[in-house]
């Protein structure tokens, strides 16, 4: 079956099959904590060039404001932006509502909270020594003995809530046959419980030294391929066909591209620990199904430039589409620079060095920011009821964006071969670092096109929110340009 805009508005209740405020402020809270986290790697980025302006300040220091950009972009802004989107897509292909909209305000509200205790903690230093897993536990390291909110049960019990409030939906569709984008959002919420426990909880009390880091490496892109990556994907499937008009290309390689994630996605972490005292087996298996995975994803990206055939004028017409498909392009080059960057010999020249976060930036902002971008572009008029207040603010921010992430990479690519080999050669560390200086100058720049971006966007939201044009639901068929 195709996803389809047309269902039932209304329930036998009364009340509306989606509600939209919830939709709304899940939006409006990611953009928020959007903003607040770019600010932030932006700050943080000056660091590199001598010119941070909060030196000397223990609660703005680099390390500790560098958690709450890659939190914040994480928790505050994917989640909540994510949460939003499924609330408008789940009732729509199942024709039932949530569980409960009580529930779901109050997920809503107890969610910010945990984003900010995130924050403030990690800010006065109460984090877990886990990469990407940061989180507090509000306890002494490796006891019980509570110091802070405990953030990471907060997480853990609000996942589980999530994964009742929408899995009923599911559960109770009219539909027998499942659309495959509810396959990736039930697996995905499931996934999220395990691997969050997994990530958070063994390593801290449970497994010492190596297996402690492994377990770390598998939640590091756990996190990312089986949360992250299962709703992304769910929601390009069920977005591009409903504003293209036209179902996907194949049914089979959606299923395969679902059923690859699933066995292959699960032994990639390790590769974060390659070269370390991880068994050798282990540090292989990781290599070959990182491989494998990044070959059967091809069938999706192929899967969807199939469906843009004969309609490629949407490309140029409809910005939603333009955000889709630019990230689909990200979404190829990171996978593909992924199969060849885990392997040993590569890991040699690049470990440590900024070609990692450029990779990071490029799937994180590049490809699953720059879709859920989209998809609020797209919903943000029929949420408001209001037409754009500029059009061209919007083109700005995909245009400022995306050459911002295009820039970014390319240079932290660079900078990261640069010294890679410089470190090989076993060359002074000062010198590594007076060559680097021109590629965190550049990534400084890009950044702030970057912010740019989201700050004209940002103000385009809040204009169009408060504006007096009502949004003519009735040509939503036929209208494309800026869409």
């Amino acid at each position: 079956m195709t996803p389809t805009p047309t269902a039932p508005p209304v329930l036998s209740d009364g009340r509306d099959l989606v509600n939209k405020a919830l939709v709304k402020w899940h939006f409006v809270m990611a953009v928020c904590f959007m903003l607040t986290s770019m600010i932030g790697g932006f700050l943080i980025s000056l660091q590199f060039l001598d010119l941070y302006p909060f030196e000397g300040i223990p609660w703005l220091a680099y390390g500790r404001v560098r958690l709450l950009h890659t939190n914040e972009i994480a928790y505050g802004f994917l989640v909540n932006a994510f949460l939003g989107a499924i609330y408008y897509a789940i009732p729509r292909m199942t024709g039932r509502a949530v569980l409960s909209d009580k529930l779901g305000w109050f997920i809503l509200w107890v969610w910010q909270f945990t984003v900010v205790a995130t924050s403030v903690g990690q800010l006065l230093g109460y984090t877990q020594a886990l990469e990407w897993g940061e989180t507090p536990t509000g306890f002494k390291p490796g006891t019980f003995e509570l110091e802070y909110i405990p953030v990471d049960f907060l997480i853990e019990i609000g996942a589980v809530l999530v994964a009742i409030q929408f899995l009923t939906s599911i559960f109770r569709s009219i539909n027998q046959r499942l659309y495959v984008s509810l396959w990736y959002f039930s697996a995905a919420f499931i996934w999220l419980i395990l691997t969050y426990v997994m990530g958070n909880n063994l390593p801290e009390w449970v497994l010492p030294g190596s297996s402690g880091a492994a377990t770390v490496g598998l939640f590091i892109h756990d996190l990312v391929g089986l949360f992250v990556t299962p709703l992304g994907w769910g929601l390009m499937y069920f977005f591009v066909p409903i504003i293209l008009r036209k179902p996907v290309w194949s049914h089979a390689l959606s299923t395969i591209g679902f059923w690859a994630l699933a066995f292959f996605y699960p032994l990639n972490g390790v590769h974060h620990f390659l070269l370390s005292s991880i068994p050798m087996s282990v540090q292989y298996g990781a290599v070959i199904s990182t491989i494998a995975v990044e070959i059967v994803v091809t069938t999706v990206v192929v899967n969807f430039f199939m469906t843009m055939r004969g309609s490629g004028n949407a490309l140029r017409t409809n910005l939603p589409i333009r955000w889709f498909y630019t990230g689909m392009i990200f979404y190829f080059t990171t996978c593909l620079q992924c199969a060849f960057q885990t392997t040993l010999t590569v890991q040699e020249i690049i470990h440590f060095t900024d070609w990692v976060p450029g990779h990071a930036h490029l799937v994180m902002l590049g490809v699953f920011a720059m879709w859920l971008m989209g998809i609020i572009t797209w919903m943000w008029p029929r949420l408001t009821g209001r037409e754009w207040y500029s059009r061209a603010l919007n083109s700005w921010h995909y245009w400022l964006t995306s050459l911002g992430v295009i820039i970014m990479f390319i240079d932290l690519t660079a900078g990261g071969l640069v010294h890679g080999y410089m470190f090989k050669a076993m060359s002074p560390w000062m010198d590594i670092v007076e060559s680097l200086k021109p590629f965190w100058g550049v990534r400084t720049f890009a950044g702030g096109m970057i912010v740019t971006g989201q700050l004209l966007w940002a103000w385009n939201l809040y204009k169009t929110a408060h504006g007096t044009t009502p949004y003519d639901a009735s040509v939503d068929i036929v209208k494309t340009e800026g869409n």
